[in-house]
């Protein structure tokens, strides 16, 4: 197809800035789609961490008073991503993570903080800057969610819009009183508005007038229609199913390639497979593990909450200790998790390693030389540790639940004997069925010839953004063409 212009609006975006896995999307979906000839640019806070990485920006447009202060769009690049910045000092010039104070509480003002950035998507949409004018209009998440209402509701030529989800539990939900301030019209205060509960919402307003809707996964988009897993908006989703997809999320596999990577203590691919024990080597030395080659060293990389499963993993440390694994965990959250897991490795010093953190060196280092990467998760829209885990060949654990079912398939006895399985799936997300996937984990590990097939299928799996970013194209095309 001819090259089509697509903003994407964002609140992070690796490798500038990153919370989450939305932060991987969104700054490797561009790169994918640039390359095959469109257009696609991102729309991003200007965060003192962003600014600080750019060598120059030009500017774009400005505003005297933009939701409260002074605010400029600024044009630039950073390695090959084409950027739109949002600088507006009294919303974003404050330091650390992008949501939250130094003490976890959100920002008070991240209503306002992400209407603007939404109000600025769309009036680049309406054709703010003359020179480019956007044919599509991509928003991720809560944080871009009232652009799609923006557009609705101004009396303007819009672009199509996309919307999507990369975690429906994360919705944006704010107080009515701040409808002006946000910059939408009374008439937006319905059921069938951006009014959700009582309140502002920011995600639903997204789901409701943006043109499409994505989610990350096939099963994630069956999930979500649920009552179980639609959290208050399944009923939306449901009557908006004919414009909802699913598209797989994959990984920059430059950024993530064994082959070349310079975290490693050793580079390894699928053919040269050998060298790959002394990255397990050198992260026991690391993390004060016991260097023991017959030990199944499992890894976690994670965000720690109950949505996750860290409090099963929890109950599961004496079993999997009693099988002789280890645990080496990289991670933050909840303090009752972090705390846990403090006082496990302090009682199995050379067992059980943490860092409370987030260090993506140390993250590449986990994948490279744990034998196993644990994922058990009670929900999960797609999942991406497990796609790295692949890529490295360290063998998934997963609950089977949205992008990990759809990701992995499990070395049961038919997989294996048809030389398919890439991983261990286990259902339902429950204390035995974890203790059972480690318990069969244990016992292929042992079979050598098994176990390195698991992880060869694994390291052979296109987990790339190649065919997600098709799949994108054409919706983007499907959607210009209605209007052709």
């Amino acid at each position: 197809m001819a090259a089509t212009r697509i903003l994407s609006i964002t609140s992070e975006l690796f490798p500038l800035i990153k919370t989450g896995g939305l932060a991987d999307v969104a700054g490797a979906l561009p790169l994918v789609l640039n390359r095959s000839g469109h257009d696609m640019r991102s729309l991003l806070p200007c965060y003192p961490v962003v600014r600080e990485k750019l060598k120059k920006a030009v500017l774009a447009h400005e505003w005297a008073d933009f939701y409260g202060g002074r605010a400029r769009l600024l044009s630039a690049t950073f390695g090959d991503l084409p950027l739109w910045l949002l600088e507006a000092p009294h919303l974003y010039d404050r330091p650390g993570n992008p949501y939250t104070r130094d003490d976890g509480q959100n920002w008070p003002d991240n209503g306002i903080r992400f209407a603007a950035l939404a109000r600025a998507g769309a009036l680049l949409g309406q054709g703010l800057i003359p020179g480019w004018i956007p044919e599509i209009v991509h928003c991720h998440d809560w944080q871009a969610g009232l652009a799609p209402a923006f557009l609705h509701y101004d009396a303007s030529k819009r672009p199509k819009t996309v919307m999507t989800v990369h975690n429906l539990a994360f919705q944006g939900q704010f107080a009515p009183e701040m409808l002006g301030a946000f910059g939408l019209p009374p008439q937006a205060w319905a059921t069938d508005g951006v009014e959700y509960y009582g309140t502002i919402g920011f995600l639903k307003a997204g789901l409701r007038f943006a043109d499409r809707l994505t989610t990350v996964s096939p099963t994630y988009a069956m999930e979500i229609r649920s009552a179980e897993a639609g959290m208050g908006l399944d009923g939306l989703l449901n009557a908006r199913a004919d414009d909802l997809v699913g598209i797989l999320n994959g990984i920059d596999t430059r950024v993530w390639d064994p082959a070349r990577d310079e975290a490693l203590e050793s580079t390894y691919d699928a053919d040269n497979f050998g060298a790959r024990w002394l990255n397990k080597k050198a992260l026991q030395e690391r993390m004060g593990l016991d260097q023991d080659n017959d030990a199944l060293l499992i890894g976690i990389v994670t965000r720690l909450s109950w949505q996750k499963g860290l409090d099963l993993v929890l109950q599961a440390l004496p079993a999997m200790l009693a099988m002789g694994c280890q645990l080496v965990l990289l991670g933050s959250g909840d303090a009752n998790l972090e705390q846990g897991f403090r006082a496990a490795a302090a009682a199995n010093p050379g067992r059980i390693a943490c860092e409370f953190s987030y260090d993506e060196r140390l993250a590449h280092q986990i994948q490279a030389g744990s034998d196993a990467i644990l994922v058990p998760s009670r929900f999960e829209p797609c999942g991406l540790t497990q796609l790295c885990a692949l890529r490295y060949g360290a063998v998934p654990i997963v609950s089977r639940v949205g992008g990990l079912s759809d990701t992995i398939v499990d070395a049961n006895e038919v997989a294996l004997n048809n030389g398919v399985a890439t991983g261990i799936q286990f259902h339902p997300v429950a204390l035995p069925a974890l203790i059972d996937a480690v318990g069969r984990a244990v016992r292929l590990y042992h079979k050598p010839d098994d176990w390195q097939l698991i992880q060869t299928n694994g390291m052979e799996t296109d987990v790339s953004w190649t065919i997600p970013a098709l799949r994108y194209a054409d919706l983007y095309r499907s959607l210009l063409a209605e209007t052709a």
